[in-house]
């Protein structure tokens, strides 16, 4: 088999980093090549060095045999190679046609104006050849995230790319998406191109690669073929250790309610209402997990309890007192802490440094905010700690957050919130884009602030994790709770089953005698008041 790409001994060093040392990287034509590893491992800044966003300190970069200099993303895509980052580079106001030909646009009366029916024409036709279902008209404003996606990768097969390079691209997309997604790269490599695919997820490495290189503190520590490794295996390369991938949760020892809601409703942007008459309680040291298809009211939800948006109807309560009209602020001045979904929305400012971000939430407090004034050596102190604890990448207080990983922007925020000793920890995703070794530890964090007497409320569009993390575990479908089950007694597959909408059948008792996913909680259809 031919080889596309060979990185040759590339070295990339930045201003007291060595991103990438002597990494050598072959990968096979019509392949998909997962480059997997930690977050800061390299894998982002490897493939940029390749799609000429960087240029090498040192080494040499050759596609289908010869060596090439890139000294932009533009020389990359002249030679075939396109890459779709982790953040989409979409417009969106405009057409999904408008934005895979913008740029390129077929022209018409002698290049004066867009011949916008040969473009439209041209999308529908790249799209036909490679078996995507996108409508050419709709606005990138108007389409989900999957959809967004795939139109990334024909914006990049429009200009030519033989070689498409993925980061991380399952970061935010939904379990079905996900599936989708691997379709796509089969019928991609089917067709001849060649996919790298930047992941620090086991699973998804071994289900969609052929080989996986695993990159280690900048270095190749070894490429193995996907069908002849495991995910122990793979762990071990990652971190440079065994890892504990199973949750080992301990029973709980529930104390008093911490917070709960009841009878909630909320109404989005449009005056729909996606939450409707949700009720549930959290108890000291009690994971209560909710699971569901990303847009079934979760996000909603959560505003509602954190105190980001104000609910229509219901009440909800906070260490005995009733909380529905307070602030954010009077909220986590109370003991509330939380890790928002989108953290580069919710969760940072992403011009701001380490040490600014570090007293988002905090400005008003004794030991950083005394007197209503900063107290920036403490606050630096504050974010020192954080970067160590938690392993930032870059470990450097100074560094904004726009220039750290996904993964490690999340790992920020994780220890950001947990430092605050709260009562209640709200958390959605926690280990959205981070790597094994960072799942573990945030994992074993939350079960330790458990085991303190913490309240969590879990929300997680990985199943296994809500599932091993959680003491009962609440479905949520079309804005309701359609169940509320004892995780460790529920399979994935009834999990799923309540995930799409369908109720549990109570007259039809499985071999315990009970319905198949259903708890004591059979009363109230949405958990009652002590779900």
């Amino acid at each position: 088999m031919d080889t596309a790409v060979h990185l040759d001994g590339i070295t990339k060093r930045f201003p007291g980093v060595v991103a990438n040392d002597d990494v050598d990287l072959a990968v096979e034509r019509g392949t998909v090549h997962a480059l997997l590893g930690e977050n800061g491992a390299g894998k982002t800044t490897l493939m940029n060095v390749l799609y000429g966003l960087y240029e090498p300190t040192s080494g040499r970069v050759l596609v289908d045999g010869a060596e090439r200099r890139f000294d932009s993303p533009r020389d990359a895509i002249d030679a075939g190679i396109g890459m779709i980052h982790q953040h989409f580079m979409l417009v969106d106001p405009m057409t999904v046609t408008e934005n895979i030909t913008l740029g390129n646009e077929p022209t018409k009366w002698g290049g004066l104006a867009v011949d916008r029916a040969a473009a439209r024409d041209a999308v529908v036709d790249l799209s036909e050849r490679y078996g995507f279902d996108v409508d050419p008209d709709a606005r990138i404003e108007d389409v989900s995230v999957g959809e967004q996606q795939r139109v990334e990768i024909l914006k990049a097969l429009y200009r030519g790319a033989d070689v498409l390079i993925l980061d991380e691209p399952t970061a935010v997309l939904t379990p079905q998406e996900v599936e989708e997604l691997f379709e796509v790269l089969e019928e991609l490599t089917a067709q001849g191109k060649t996919i790298i695919f930047i992941t620090h997820k086991l699973g998804e490495a071994m289900r969609a690669a052929d080989e996986i290189t695993v990159l280690r503190d900048g270095r190749n520590v070894g490429t193995v073929e996907a069908d002849g490794t495991n995910r122990e295996d793979l762990a071990e390369l990652m971190v440079g250790r065994e890892v504990l991938l199973d949750v080992d949760r301990p029973p709980a020892e529930t104390g008093d309610v911490v917070a709960a809601a009841s009878n909630l409703a909320v109404e989005d942007d449009r005056g729909v209402r996606v939450v409707d008459d949700v009720s549930f309680d959290v108890r000291e040291g009690e994971v209560f997990g909710i699971a569901g298809v990303d847009g079934n009211g979760q996000s909603e939800l959560i505003e509602a309890l954190t105190g980001l948006t104000s609910p229509e109807a219901g009440r909800i309560e906070f260490l005995g007192e009733d909380i529905t009209g307070s602030s954010r602020r009077q909220r986590i001045e109370s003991g509330m802490a939380y890790i928002p979904q989108d953290r580069q929305e919710r969760g940072l400012v992403m011009n701001f440094d380490l040490v600014e971000n570090a007293l988002l939430g905090s400005q008003h407090s004794p030991e950083l905010g005394p007197n209503g004034r900063i107290d920036w050596p403490a606050t630096r102190d504050h974010a020192e700690s954080i970067i160590e604890e938690y392993d930032v990448r870059p470990p450097n207080p100074d560094s904004t957050s726009e220039s750290l990983s996904g993964g490690n922007q999340q790992k920020f925020i994780v220890g950001r919130e947990f430092s605050r000793e709260p009562e209640l920890v709200v958390a959605a995703h926690p280990t959205r884009g981070v790597d094994v070794g960072s799942i573990e530890f945030i994992h074993e964090r939350l079960l330790e602030l458990r085991k303190e007497g913490v309240a969590i409320v879990l929300i997680s569009s990985k199943l296994e994790e809500v599932q091993g993390l959680s003491d009962r575990l609440a479905v949520m479908y079309e804005g309701e709770f359609i169940d509320v089950v004892d995780p460790a007694g529920t399979t994935e597959e009834e999990l799923g089953l309540l995930m799409a909408g369908e109720r549990p059948d109570e007259d039809a008792p499985d071999q315990a005698g009970q319905s198949a996913a259903h708890t004591e909680s059979t009363d109230a259809p949405n958990g009652g008041e002590h779900a």
